[in-house]
């Protein structure tokens, strides 16, 4: 492979996980990357009157994407970080079978297939179990990220499991302002407005994962920590919808998480 210039910065597409070798690879050789959502840069590149598409033209899109709009370059995960992520997805993903797994037992009725239905979920919970034991180890075995979860972890609704997603799928918290985290995150309503009409605002994009974390923390806080059960109830009076409400909450709750883990306090893995 041809030596890229020192300063230069790569700039890929998401592609559903296929880039990962690549980004490693970047990391290690110590070059700026930047991992840009596709759709963002065909709109760029419709938005130039580029309606073909080849390899070739993607790579010059990409190119001019990077430098007219400057993708922030992701940081350099740390081994520990990289393995408790891969850990996060894969519980992720068996918690999804296992929704799937029970909606298709309350459709089923033969027998056989209720018994075997019931013998997958069965495997499938004690494999998310396991997953959950080297997640806890994964946060326990390094200094930082046990302190980084330890502090996540003082804030009602965030227990090991959300800690852990936050920590693994979201490494840029506590090195971001407000505006950027809850973008990034997927929480920041956007405004929907043209002339004297104001449209409803609307969270958008960001990362599903750390959103839906976020999501079932603004449940458990709304319910058992006072202050934001209050602050969440005068949302609710003043007409709010419950899910606005709740994602609110979330993002309030994202804030906090940023706050507390300012380099300041407690440096990033």
């Amino acid at each position: 492979m041809r030596r890229l210039p020192a300063h230069a910065q790569v700039v890929l597409e998401a592609t559903g996980g296929y880039e990962r070798c690549v980004l490693r690879t970047l990391h290690q050789a110590g070059q700026p990357v930047s991992r840009v959502n596709p759709r963002q840069v065909r709109n760029f590149a419709r938005a130039q009157g580029r309606l073909a598409k080849t390899n070739a033209l993607d790579a010059v899109v990409l190119a001019d994407y990077g430098a007219c709009l400057q993708p922030r370059p992701l940081p350099v995960p740390s081994p520990a970080v990289e393995h408790l992520a891969a850990l996060v997805q894969r519980r992720h993903q068996l918690v999804q079978l296992r929704v799937a797994e029970e909606n298709r037992l309350t459709l089923a009725d033969d027998a056989l297939v209720q018994k075997l239905i019931r013998a997958h979920l069965r495997q499938t919970q004690k494999a998310i179990k396991t997953l959950e034991e080297h997640m806890a180890q994964a946060l326990a075995a390094g200094a930082t990220l046990h302190a980084r979860a330890i502090a996540l972890e003082q804030i009602t609704g965030i227990g090991p499991i959300v800690a852990a997603t936050l920590l693994a799928t979201l490494p840029e918290l506590g090195t971001l302002n407000r505006r950027e985290i809850a973008a990034l995150a997927g929480l920041a309503p956007f405004n929907c407005d043209s002339g004297q009409w104001r449209g409803q605002r609307h969270v958008r994009g960001g990362r599903p994962a750390v959103r839906e974390a976020l999501y079932q923390a603004a449940f458990v806080s709304a319910r058992w920590n006072p202050t934001s059960k209050a602050w969440y109830e005068s949302l609710l009076a003043r007409g709010k919808p419950v899910k606005v409400a709740r994602i609110a909450l979330a993002r309030k709750i994202l804030l906090y998480a940023n706050a507390i883990l300012k380099p300041t306090a407690i440096p990033p893995p």
